[in-house]
């Protein structure tokens, strides 16, 4: 055990799987552009299926599917002949993994699909095997050892159905243009969901608004921004537009004379605002990054004012 060097077997294995990841990228081509587009144009699910290390990376990828917009469940191969089998349905595609294509407990899903008409999406590093045969459209993988090629336990071949899965989902995401706030509609949880909350989500609403016209004498404007405990008000004309904002700045720089000018000669044109759909993780940037920064923005829709966000709210949702 004393000549054992762990991190010599570790970067070769890391090498080694490079390297059939090198491989599989070079050998991408019109296959996979097929089974983007059919899957893109399915009308029901996405059925990922496998047994053993393949039925793992199967239920990976097909959580991310999910997750990335395309309806996507998994069924064991050794299940479906025992009735999961109903699971597959008219408008289905199936995307079966396997990296010889020879696994017994596929036959029966494979035939089920060939009988009812259902795509059938094979990704295995044998093209002649039974379930190359039968597929619809073939993801061909590079047949490279596997990195524990003693034991040729799945670990380089696992790990080039892992990304070949993900290349799916990230084009599809590009083909269907899958936006972040879609994504967030399906991550309302943990601190993924927090950053892709929008600013309608938090902003506070409407009668909570500091607002003021420009002809409103500044001792009036001082009150409004008193009362509201923002630290600024917008001032609006009468068509209801945001054409300035007052802030704590503002009334430092104007105060010689304060009391004696109205909103309109106080306030700072054209200012910094939201729009309500914008990601708050991109609003807090907008804070921070700005020149110089601010706690506080308004959030305008078709430049009337809906909304005002403070930092404070983007920070207890857990936007950081």
């Amino acid at each position: 055990m004393s000549d054992f060097d762990a991190v010599a077997v570790g970067r070769r294995v890391l090498t080694e799987e490079a390297q059939a990841l090198r491989g599989l990228s070079d050998s991408l081509g019109e296959p996979f552009r097929a089974a983007v587009m059919l899957i893109g144009e399915a009308s029901g699910r996405i059925v990922l299926t496998g047994v053993g290390k393949s039925g793992h990376v199967g239920r990976k990828i097909a959580a991310t599917l999910a997750s990335t917009g395309t309806p996507a469940l998994f069924v064991h191969a050794g299940e479906a002949s025992h009735g999961d089998l109903g699971m597959l349905g008219a408008g289905d595609v199936v995307l079966a993994l396997s990296k010889t294509g020879e696994t017994r407990e596929l036959a029966d899903l494979i035939a089920y699909a060939k009988r009812f008409g259902i795509p059938l999406i094979a990704m295995t590093a044998a093209a002649t095997s039974a379930l190359g045969r039968a597929a619809d459209v073939l993801l061909l993988l590079p047949d490279v050892p596997e990195a524990a090629d003693v034991l040729n336990a799945p670990t380089t071949s696992t790990t080039l159905q892992m990304a070949l899965g993900d290349a799916l989902a990230v084009a599809l995401i590009e083909h269907r243009g899958f936006t972040p706030q879609e994504f967030g509609l399906l991550h309302p949880g943990g601190k993924l969901g927090a950053m892709l909350r929008t600013v309608g989500d938090l902003m506070h609403g409407h009668a909570e608004l500091p607002l003021i016209e420009p002809a409103t004498p500044m001792a009036d404007a001082i009150l409004t921004m008193t009362q509201k405990r923002f630290g600024i008000v917008g001032v609006c004309d009468a068509a209801g537009t945001l054409v300035g904002v007052i802030t704590d700045g503002d009334l430092r720089r104007h105060i010689d004379g304060l009391l004696a000018n109205t909103a309109g000669a106080v306030m700072t044109l054209r200012p910094k605002v939201v729009p309500p759909d914008m990601l708050a993780a991109e609003a807090l940037r907008s804070m921070t990054e700005r020149a110089p920064p601010t706690t506080v923005l308004f959030v305008v829709d078709k430049q009337k004012p809906v909304g005002i966000v403070h930092i404070h709210d983007l920070l207890r949702a857990g936007v950081i």
